[in-house]
């Protein structure tokens, strides 16, 4: 009963599908090809970024990640934080594998929320269609205001929860 309680989400989507096929078939099959279509894509990308995910734990020490990104790295944690996110490449889902490795080698909490917004704002295709589309004006008030709103938000979040109580509440421990 406790594994039907923690996927009662996914029924009452499930039953909406059903409503939706009940009123307009057309949708519903358009909403299952969507649907599958993206689960296609996150078990082609998850899989090697599990392995980058294995490889970096390994290969990058605890001190150097907290040299760059820990409490005390001030400015060189905001501009190391900004280059591992500007390089980055894929959706944003990818980059939460990244960031709970980053958590557990010591990365400040400022640092994990700095990182999971730059990196939806600060890509280097995403500047190049934004300056291309929306001219550079736009392009740097939205990454200059963005990438503060990320900072402060990263101070807040830091202040409200803190790194050890975020390790206790570990999703891969509940599993």
């Amino acid at each position: 009963m406790t594994t039907l309680k923690r996927y009662w989400f996914f029924f009452i989507l499930l039953l909406g599908l059903f409503l939706v096929a009940w009123m307009n078939q057309a949708i519903a099959m358009k909403t299952v090809q969507l649907t599958s279509k993206s689960i296609l894509d996150m078990l082609f990308l998850l899989p090697p970024v599990f392995v980058l995910v294995g490889l970096l734990d390994q290969w990058v020490k605890k001190e150097t990640l907290i040299r760059f990104m820990g409490g005390k790295s001030s400015i060189y944690g905001v501009f190391f934080t900004l280059l591992l996110a500007s390089v980055a490449a894929g959706p944003l889902y990818i980059a939460f594998p990244i960031a709970v490795l980053l958590l557990k080698k010591g990365a400040s909490v400022r640092y994990i929320v700095f990182f999971l917004g730059a990196w939806s704002t600060v890509k280097l295709p995403v500047l190049v269609y934004e300056f291309t589309s929306f001219g550079s004006k736009f392009t740097l008030i939205h990454i200059c205001f963005g990438l503060v709103f990320y900072y402060f938000t990263g101070i807040l979040f830091e202040k409200i929860y803190g790194q050890q109580k975020l390790l206790k509440h570990d999703i891969t421990k509940e599993t």
